[in-house]
């Protein structure tokens, strides 16, 4: 809605409004070569002398275009200009008012963004020029409501002075609350005073933090402007968050050292650390770190939980590092291609910057800005609108929302976000702990039965102790388990500590354990031995986690008596055969463990589908499950043949030569990956009624993506804990 719009809804409430004329281009190029005598040109001039009041003492004029916002290249507001005194002048353009008019048309042309485009048969309809009364008082800008609390005006602009007396009255208020009414969002409006009468002259709408925007929609309501739907409706779920996650302070700062992308939002500050162990040696110091590193592994985890944020020379929007930064709510910068790591040394290098452990640094997850030096932070406030925005939008979406965690802290935190579940919990981050760890390897790389039997004996006691409690706090909302799905080449070890460490614990020499070692070794671990292949090829692991996840539920019900809701999920599949086959070596573990689905005990198999044959052939592998979560990160990169990881090498120059709109890997491509979904739905559903469907990947947490998904019916959909409000909001809009 453009300047001109305001004038003539503002005139139509009745508010005091300057007199106002309002030109399309169409209608002026028509003028320019019209005889003065013509329809146009008389409708024209007398209009014009109407608002001059012709022969009286006239006032004189304000030219503007009617843009919302004066964008660069627009002409500047032209003033003081004298009326035309004929019929003639009134539409020459070598006299003042005619030249304001043309410089104003013209400037439309010009500028970046350019504000109407050119190509649009529309194009001279778009160019609107407000011609406009002066008045001899100055004039004054004021805001309808406050951009910190969201509470009704008058104010003045950005809190720069006081507003004169005048503007504090009832005409004022009612002229900023009509004005609110009518835009709906915040507006800055231009006055003057006409004796003691407070005149509307113009408005265009302003930027307000999230949380003044989220006051104000909470008040329309309580004012009867808006019902809660409307509220709801009104809202960027984009935007929440900026609430949810500290920012940077201010605007005016030192440039960046290096611009990579933002894949977790927040800004962080902190001493640089080069390691997960030093990260966490801070932590335990109450000292904040950046965790710094080419690229993240499992092996990292515990050093990204204890850092404040994590900046990578490697890597996207669904990395491993950007997907655990967003599930623990730690900022993060991926993909900065200038950064150079000496681990020897333990510097780094950002252009002709050199800096050492421990120096500080601030990094931007939002902009994916990285700074020298420990910048001021501004910390979230999260305030009772959005808990009330959220309780609005629960009412109107029909689709569930879960989240994707594993472990207590993050399941907690989801929880508080108002998560309904668990949609995907993640079995292998449950041995990220050196302990754990060596367990696993020793598992791995035993040649005896009775030996990896005993390292699995181990393992189940572990994760059943770390199940027990997530049934435990979960309460009986559901929980779907990804059987274990990375390949074990990112398991094995690196460094030659690991190696010692793994070849002690099997009581191996270290040449004997190398040899080992290279056999382990993939060329192409992501599309090798892993998901479903690993249960199948090594049904001993698929035991271990079955009598984990058994053992962890028979506690938390005897300890805690919750109902347990369990959705086992079998990743990686590609066809029905291999589903079937651990389908029903999950039942017969199941009865052998004696448990059978009760009331207090509930338990269901599916799959994952992030493979596009298993896409294609969704129909055959419906039947042998009980629900579908696509997992939309790995079925975008086998479908587009494109490493997530790699990606942001040449994405970027994909996007700026127009051949992809966007980033896959952030908004699901619909043509492609999304008609895969579609199908495999309507393949799913007809060959299976009581399919359930859902969505875990992180496109999950995308409110463009989210408006996809809900057009499919989904049952649910999972994403980060930060994420989740993001999806209650975006969800609600798409039903509404």
């Amino acid at each position: 809605m453009g300047k001109a719009a305001w004038i003539y809804a503002m005139a139509q409430t009745g508010v005091p409004t300057a007199p106002t004329i309002c030109l399309t281009g169409r209608a002026w190029e028509t003028l320019k070569t019209a005889d003065v005598s013509s329809p146009i040109a008389a409708h024209w001039v007398a209009t014009l002398f109407k608002l001059v009041q012709k022969g009286q003492k006239p006032p004189k004029l304000v030219v503007r275009t009617a843009a919302h916002t004066h964008l660069a290249g627009l002409a500047r507001v032209r003033g003081a200009i004298d009326a035309p005194a004929t019929d003639k002048d009134a539409i020459d353009v070598k006299k003042p008012l005619g030249r304001a008019i043309q410089r104003a048309f013209d400037s439309y042309k010009g500028g970046t963004p350019v504000w109407a485009d050119e190509s649009s048969s529309d194009f001279k309809d778009e160019q609107i020029v407000i011609v406009q009364a002066a008045f001899d008082q100055p004039v004054l800008q004021m805001q309808t409501r406050d951009t910190n609390t969201g509470m009704m005006g008058p104010l003045s602009v950005n809190g720069e002075r006081a507003l004169p007396e005048a503007f504090k009255g009832a005409a004022a208020q009612e002229l900023c609350a009509s004005l609110d009414q009518l835009a709906g969002t915040h507006m800055v409006c231009l006055t003057a005073l006409s004796g003691k009468k407070v005149v509307f002259l113009s408005a265009r709408p302003m930027q307000a933090p999230i949380s003044a925007i989220l006051e104000a929609a909470c008040d329309r309501v309580a004012r009867g402007i808006w019902t809660p739907r409307q509220a709801v409706s009104h809202v960027d779920p984009g935007r929440l968050p900026q609430l949810l996650h500290a920012r940077l302070k201010g605007k005016k700062r030192a440039s960046p050292l290096a611009v990579g992308m933002g894949v977790s939002p927040g800004a962080a500050s902190g001493a640089i650390v080069f390691s997960a162990e030093d990260a966490s040696r801070y932590q335990a110091r109450g000292k904040d770190c950046i965790l710094v590193s080419l690229e993240t592994g499992p092996a990292d985890i515990e050093g990204m939980q204890a850092a404040n944020g994590i900046l990578t020379a490697r890597g996207g929007i669904t990395s491993h590092a950007a997907v655990i930064a967003r599930v623990t709510g730690k900022p993060c910068v991926s993909g900065v291609r200038s950064l150079v790591i000496d681990a020897d040394k333990r510097t780094l290098q950002l252009g002709d910057r050199t800096l050492i452990q421990g120096a500080e640094m601030t990094i931007d997850g939002n902009s994916g800005e990285v700074y020298a030096g420990a910048l001021p932070l501004n910390q979230p406030n999260i305030g009772g609108a959005l808990g009330k925005l959220l309780d609005w939008a629960d009412g109107s979406r029909t689709i569930e929302v879960r989240t994707n965690v594993e472990t207590i802290e993050g399941a907690k935190t989801a929880l508080s976000f108002g998560a309904e579940g668990i949609g995907l919990a993640r079995s292998e981050h449950m041995f990220f702990s050196a302990e754990r760890m060596v367990a696993l390897r020793r598992m791995m790389f035993s040649q005896d039965l009775d030996d990896r039997m005993e390292a699995l004996h181990g393992l189940v006691e572990y994760q059943a102790n770390d199940y027990a409690q997530l049934f435990s706090v979960m309460e009986g909302r559901p929980i779907t388990v990804r059987l274990f799905d990375p390949p074990l080449h990112e398991f094995l070890p690196r460094t030659e500590e690991e190696i010692e460490e793994t070849a002690a614990s099997l009581g191996l020499k270290i040449v004997d354990f190398e040899r080992r070692l290279e056999r382990m070794i993939e060329v192409n671990p992501m599309l090798g031995h892993r998901g479903c292949r690993l249960a199948i090829s090594h049904p001993e692991i698929l035991e271990m986690q079955i009598k984990a996840l058994v053992a962890g539920a028979q506690a938390a019900i005897q300890t805690n008596d919750v109902p347990i809701n369990l959705e086992i999920m079998v990743p990686f599949v590609s066809s029905s055969r291999e589903v079937s086959w651990v389908r029903t070596h999950i039942l017969a573990l199941m009865e052998q463990l004696g448990v059978s689905p009760s009331e207090s005990f509930k338990y269901s198999v599916g799959t994952m589908i992030e493979l596009p044959r298993a896409a294609i052939r969704a129909g055959e592998i419906a039947k042998h499950v009980d629900f579908f979560s696509f997992g939309t990160n790995d079925l975008t990169q086998t479908t587009f043949g494109i490493s997530r990881d790699d990606a942001p090498a040449f994405l970027a120059a994909y996007q700026r030569k127009k051949l992809y709109d966007g980033d896959p890997f952030v908004t699901i491509d619909k043509k492609g990956v999304g008609e895969l979904i579609r199908t495999a739905i309507r393949r799913g559903r007809a060959s299976n009624p009581d399919l359930k469907i859902g969505i875990c990947g992180e496109h999950a947490g995308d409110p463009e993506s989210l408006k996809f998904f809900a057009g499919l019916n989904v049952d649910y959909v999972s994403c980060s804990p930060f994420r989740i409000p993001i999806a209650r909001l975006a969800l609600a809009q798409a039903a509404i």
